[in-house]
């Protein structure tokens, strides 16, 4: 079903029969030396395993290294601004990522504004976040779940990586939706807020699926939904929130994006190229892995996705009243 899914949408970009609108001269002899592709965390998490394979196969596809930089700080705006700073010739590239959306509210003092010096390129996929609680929590189902936080007030902690991340917003997000009201508690990353998860420390978290599904699969944590609208096919048993509190979404999308004024035939070269690469079964096999599916779009598609993705994560920013100076 997801091969076909991704046949019907290759053939509507036209990939399948015919190449994309990129004809002048200048995108056909692109890129003729390697290009940078900045990505704002450091090596090993899964925002650089997701670039680490998207750019190997554009490096294979357009004979030039895509080359990986990371560049961690401030919540992921040391990258950003790296790309917006750069000359718009198609030779710096970004790792587009929630921080992007969230940022863009979160921050007070950003020196640039990321919808408008950022140009979409491509959509790489969409990864959820699981609601996963400790064994100890009796609820079995997040309506369960309600309920035993609204009749237990001040006893049920919110775990997150870091305060602004999606996975903490993702639970600020349940909170406004549903009235169950948790203490937020923020830790330097994801390993020790799971590892006081794993101790009932802490009793939730919506964590991104990748660092979490191990410890689901094994039995350690139980979890009671994903983010997403869809189910996913790597906890297919699993329901999302939505079933539950409709029209609650959350997911991490990830892509490519561009300093702007980047020629718009380097944009088109370079999404054609992407939409190939996550056309290929092996990298559809790796983005599955990591909890998501390839999503194949243009970049005024994506740039909508961008658009739609700041203005709901800036609802829960003003909500939870949130600012990073």
């Amino acid at each position: 079903m997801a091969s076909r899914r991704i046949t019907i949408a290759l053939l509507a970009l036209g990939l399948c029969g015919f190449a994309a609108p990129f004809s002048p001269a200048s995108a056909l002899d692109y890129p003729t030396r390697p290009v940078r592709f900045i990505v704002g965390y450091p090596a090993g998490g899964s925002t650089d395993i997701i670039a680490r394979l998207i750019g190997q196969k554009l490096s294979e596809r357009l004979g030039q290294q895509f080359v990986i930089e990371n560049k961690p700080g401030a919540g992921n705006n040391i990258g950003t601004e790296t790309v917006v700073r750069a000359d718009p010739d198609g030779y710096t590239v970004l790792l587009v990522n929630p921080a992007n959306f969230i940022n863009t509210s979160l921050y007070a003092n950003l020196s640039f504004n990321f919808i408008h010096d950022i140009a979409p390129v491509a959509s790489f996929l969409r990864v959820p976040n699981v609601m996963t609680v400790a064994k100890e929590v009796p609820a079995k189902t997040v309506a369960e779940f309600i309920a035993y936080v609204k009749a237990n007030p001040g006893k049920v902690n919110l775990a997150s990586s870091g305060n602004g991340t999606s996975v903490h917003l993702s639970g600020e997000m349940f909170m406004a939706m549903t009235g169950a009201k948790m203490l937020h508690v923020a830790y330097k990353g994801a390993a020790p807020a799971t590892t006081d998860l794993l101790g009932n420390r802490v009793q939730v978290m919506f964590d991104n699926m990748p660092s979490i599904i191990g410890h689901i699969r094994g039995g350690a944590l139980r979890a009671l939904a994903v983010t997403t609208a869809e189910r996913s096919s790597q906890l297919p048993d699993v329901p999302t929130v939505a079933e539950t509190v409709p029209g609650y979404e959350a997911s991490a999308l990830f892509g490519m994006g561009a300093p702007a004024k980047t020629p718009p035939e380097i944009i088109a070269r370079l999404n054609h190229e992407i939409n190939a690469v996550l056309a290929d079964p092996e990298v559809r096999k790796r983005l599955v892995e990591l909890g998501g599916e390839p999503l194949i779009t243009r970049p005024e598609d994506f740039g909508a996705m961008i658009k739609a993705e700041t203005e709901k994560w800036e609802k829960v920013v003003k909500y939870a009243d949130i600012k990073i100076e």
